[in-house]
């Protein structure tokens, strides 16, 4: 059982978008040209409330890319982004969306950010995906979106921890790369950990 993870290729995420990832939007032809491949496909997708915690302008005094404590943990601060029911929030128009089985809304409560997946940023707190993957007999999860230095990276490392054959497609990927060199890091730091950087070419 093969499942393909596509994080958070939402407009927000894209050229244009609040929070834009260079390239973002690149990613959709690669995912909408290999989605077919897998016995099943979760999309996931930031859902923040207006008063989000993550947010700088819910935070006087303080500007997007700071950094905050925030319940114990180090919180940068962004610009608002993918706000419940916003056109930000919608997938990009061009994902192929038709064969997505399952969509995962992440944080979506207001005092905790969630650039995983599976886990909130408290490292507790699960989404309840792992339960999913499980209940339907999954070996290997491919993971494939943005960005590939955050979300991508955040939620292949916790498949990998679960237990999950991982794998992240990295041509259906675009980082922040900030600072300059983080995007090489995370690489190096999943291929480390044992889950491997494929091509969409070689599935």
């Amino acid at each position: 059982m093969k499942v393909l993870l596509i994080i958070d290729v939402q407009n927000d995420f894209c050229p244009g978008g609040a929070l834009a990832v260079g390239g973002g939007n690149e990613v959709v032809p690669v995912i909408n040209s290999i989605i077919w491949k897998f016995n099943r496909v979760v999309a996931t997708q930031d859902w923040h409330p207006a008063d989000h915690s993550s947010f700088a302008s819910n935070h006087k005094g303080k500007k997007p890319f700071d950094e905050i404590e925030l319940n114990g943990y180090r919180q940068t601060l962004w610009p608002d982004h993918c706000v419940q029911g916003s056109r930000g929030a919608d997938f990009h128009p061009d994902l192929n969306t038709t064969l997505v089985d399952l969509i995962v809304r992440k944080g979506t409560s207001s005092d905790i950010d969630s650039y995983s997946a599976f886990l909130e940023n408290d490292k507790k707190t699960k989404t309840g995906l792992d339960g999913y993957l499980n209940s339907i007999g999954t070996t290997e999860v491919f993971v494939c979106g943005l960005a590939t230095d955050y979300c991508v990276y955040y939620s292949a490392m916790d498949a990998h921890m679960i237990g999950f054959k991982t794998a992240v497609i990295i041509d259906a990927c675009r980082g922040i790369d900030v600072p300059e060199g983080s995007l090489t890091k995370v690489i190096a730091s999943m291929r480390e950990a044992g889950i491997r950087i494929v091509e969409s070419g070689a599935l």
